[in-house]
């Protein structure tokens, strides 16, 4: 698969799973995921992930060290200052 169209697909993903895009985008899109297995498994993981924050308990929390560990390793320190 081309990895351009790897990317374009990746720029709209969340546009389309949220479903904002027009229908012949989204064919284009879904075109491609029959096409592309790394697409496929980056959009089945995005889903997973999505389904699991919705299902979560809104009590549970993550501790402050670990918290901290993975904003420096996503390269979001300046949320850690918030």
């Amino acid at each position: 698969m081309n990895r351009e169209e790897c990317k374009i697909l990746l720029s709209s993903l969340s546009e389309y799973m949220d479903g904002e895009l027009e229908d012949t985008l989204c064919a284009e899109i879904e075109k491609h995921l029959a096409e592309c297995e790394r697409c496929r498994v980056v959009v089945d993981t995005l889903n997973k992930t999505i389904s699991l924050y919705h299902t979560a308990d809104s009590h549970l929390s993550v501790p402050e060290g670990i918290r901290q560990r993975l904003f420096i390793r996503l390269n979001l320190d300046e949320y850690l200052k918030r």
